[in-house]
């Protein structure tokens, strides 16, 4: 009988519930890629999955011939062309507010207060989504509303992580913007309007650049600081939706 592994595998610690395990470890082979990698030898294939190297011949068998794996010249394995053509397609059928409403609803209905989705535009920043909380009493920005790039949680996130405003920061500007780094979001009240309370955290693309920032928006005396787990949360489900890949336990 094969000996059990003293390290949990990756796809072991991260198995679908109720999935077929060889599915798992097989899928574990195609998200190490990482950005780029160009090709990974059988080595970092099982470093980077914790599996046998015995296991991981098997599992690449079965995605070459899937097209999803392809084995190189010098020995090395690098992602298929299968891969290709599953990106295309769904490339072709991607719509953003189908990636991005249900997370700001899911978000509203967990907190009972306001979500959106801003994105930097020049020097300012555009709420391209957005989730009104079911309470009366809230602030009332709107999809298409323009907003102060330099003003606001969501703002200072957009800044922090990518965003270029005109002219030059402020030394207090910049220790802000390393903090937010540093701690991964924003909140604040009454950055952008007396009264308001913001939580933000940033939005990233595949290849690891800034796409957007999350906003949770709410009275300053409803702010919750257990809603920053919240809102951390569903923007790490969007930037892993937008294809970037999560970061390893």
């Amino acid at each position: 009988m094969p000996r059990k592994a003293h390290i949990e595998s990756l796809a072991d610690s991260h198995a679908a519930p109720g999935g077929a395990a060889a599915v798992d470890r097989a899928l574990t082979l195609l998200a190490v890629f990482r950005q780029g990698d160009q090709s990974l030898s059988l080595a970092e294939l099982a470093s980077r999955t914790q599996l046998y190297k015995s296991t991981v011949l098997r599992l690449l068998a079965s995605l070459e011939h899937a097209r999803l794996i392809q084995r190189l010249e010098d020995g090395s394995y690098g992602l298929g062309s299968e891969v290709a053509r599953l990106n295309a397609v769904y490339a072709a059928s991607f719509s953003l507010d189908r990636v991005v409403l249900p997370v700001l609803r899911a978000l509203v209905a967990a907190t009972r207060e306001s979500a959106a989705y801003h994105v930097a535009q020049g020097d300012a920043r555009l709420c391209l989504y957005r989730v009104d909380s079911p309470q009366p009493i809230r602030d009332h920005i709107q999809a298409g509303d323009v907003l102060p790039l330099a003003r606001g949680t969501g703002g200072r996130v957009l800044m922090a992580f990518g965003a270029k405003p005109a002219g030059t920061l402020t030394a207090r500007d910049k220790n802000l913007y390393a903090r937010i780094r540093e701690q991964g979001y924003f909140s604040a009240t009454g950055d952008r309007l007396a009264g308001v309370a913001g939580i933000s955290a940033p939005v990233f693309k595949a290849d690891g650049s800034l796409a957007a920032a999350l906003t949770l928006t709410m009275p300053a005396e409803r702010y919750d600081e257990r809603h920053v787990k919240k809102v951390l949360e569903a923007a790490r489900a969007l930037s892993t939706q937008l294809g970037m890949t999560p970061a390893p336990p």
